[in-house]
């Protein structure tokens, strides 16, 4: 078994992680209304310290209110915040892992509002094309604002105690906005050309770097292609920047003092390409949809598509979607053009399950290391099952993408029953992440 590939350690510039596998972001809803942390999102994440991954890339942690995408996620746009993620990084840290926070905006993407603000906000004032939540375009001051509001957020989670910072430049939120051609229609200084779509992001990276100086690590995740065209009943329109602008960007990134490219796909989330699944899980997606409706003018059509046509709903999911033998590694191509073009470590994600897969992917040069999340969630010991000798979970992840279509409206782990000996076998597995609970 490839076993020093994969174990050998990952070595960035302010950062060395034990080996070669990251957890990648994802998360349910764990925390408060508020956007405070508590008892469950600890339990969460060391699951996975606890599985032998050498790093946890945590889930979308907005930096501003307006900026999230659910409620009950945990923040970081106030310094009340510390204590907790103080918290979560000595619990992971415990098993010698380390913590990367993922700084990150919604912008026009959201699934649930909550009270505070009905519209989103953008570098366009087109509405979210996925469930049709209103949205404003950023004035120049709003820019600033938000751009401060990442470099406060990093220099938080430095406060923290925590490992790093990664920007969340892909899969359709707010620097995605910015960036795309695709999704971005201002005529000012941030759009326009590639280089006023980058404007933002390189402003962010580079306050974050004068906020926390060059020696925090920071990464950036971008999707290298968007294929913002890829599902016909979100409306049509062009498809969006292509593989040579990303590594363009990526390139002015590390330039700016970026230390590490995270690669993954689409212009929006979820895509058909990202998270690519086995199929649509239909059924799941018409019982949590429902929460969606009263936010979003697209949203009913959309529960009526799933509903009453789940065919051609499956049919225009699927026509972009790589087969299921190719879902693990599909974003390898990408992820090497970046690696030929930049000189910091490249990291890749996308479905990878098997050890020899990963190997391989690392010593032909695609990429440094990969993230992981749904293989994860269905076998939370994963690295450690690939340092026991074996090549792949006996029974992996089927790519059925049932645990996102249920995290909406209910905690997040694997909802594949077909892994269980039973359904209460697999509840007792979803609800066991409120264990330990916060009061004894």
């Amino acid at each position: 078994m490839p076993l020093n590939t994969l174990f050998q350690p990952l070595v960035f510039r302010n950062l060395t992680v034990k080996n070669r596998i990251l957890r990648s972001n994802v998360s349910g809803r764990f925390d408060n209304y508020d956007g405070s942390g508590n008892q469950a999102r600890i339990n969460w994440e060391v699951k996975f310290a606890k599985g032998g991954v050498g790093a946890i890339v945590s889930s979308f942690v907005p930096v501003q209110l307006r900026g999230r995408i659910v409620p009950h996620y945990a923040m970081v746009d106030s310094d009340r915040h510390i204590p907790f993620w103080q918290a979560v990084g000595r619990a992971v840290h415990e098993h010698d892992c380390k913590f990367i926070l993922q700084l990150s905006h919604g912008g026009r993407q959201r699934d649930l509002s909550g009270i505070e603000f009905a519209t989103g906000l953008s570098s366009t004032d087109d509405d979210d094309p996925s469930h049709g939540f209103k949205t404003e375009r950023m004035t120049s001051a709003q820019i600033q604002e938000t751009v401060t509001a990442f470099a406060e957020g990093a220099r938080r989670a430095r406060d923290a105690g925590l490992d790093g910072v990664e920007l969340h430049g892909a899969n359709g939120y707010l620097i995605t906005q910015f960036l795309s051609s695709a999704i971005n229609d201002r005529t000012d200084e941030y759009g326009g050309s590639l280089e006023n779509r980058a404007r933002f992001v390189l402003e962010i990276v580079r306050a974050i770097r004068a906020r926390v100086g060059d020696d925090f690590h920071l990464q950036m995740k971008i999707s290298v292609q968007e294929l913002n065209d890829a599902v016909a009943f979100f409306g049509t329109g062009p498809s969006g920047n292509t593989a040579a602008e990303s590594v363009q960007v990526c390139q002015w990134l590390v330039d700016a003092g970026v230390d590490a490219i995270h690669v993954s796909t689409g212009s929006f989330f979820p895509h058909p390409r990202n998270p690519a699944g086995a199929d649509l899980p239909i059924d799941e997606l018409t019982a949590s949809y429902d929460m969606l409706i009263s936010g979003g003018d697209r949203a009913f059509r959309n529960y009526l598509l799933f509903r009453r046509l789940p065919d051609l709903a499956r049919r225009q999911w699927n026509q972009t979607a790589p087969p299921v033998d190719r879902i693990e590694g599909f974003n390898l191509p990408d992820a090497r053009r970046v690696k030929e073009a930049v000189a910091v470590p490249v990291i890749c994600t996308g479905g990878f399950q098997t050890a020899s897969v990963i190997a391989a992917a690392i010593e032909g040069g695609d990429c440094d290391a990969v993230s992981i999340a749904r293989p994860l969630i269905a076998n939370n010991n994963l690295v450690e099952l690939f340092r026991s000798g074996h090549d792949r979970a006996e029974r992996p992840c089927t790519y059925c993408n049932k645990c996102l279509a249920n995290v909406v409206e209910h905690p997040l782990g694997c909802y594949d029953v077909s892994r269980f000996p039973s359904r209460e076998a697999m509840i007792a597995e979803v609800m066991s992440v409120f264990e330990p609970t916060p009061f004894q």
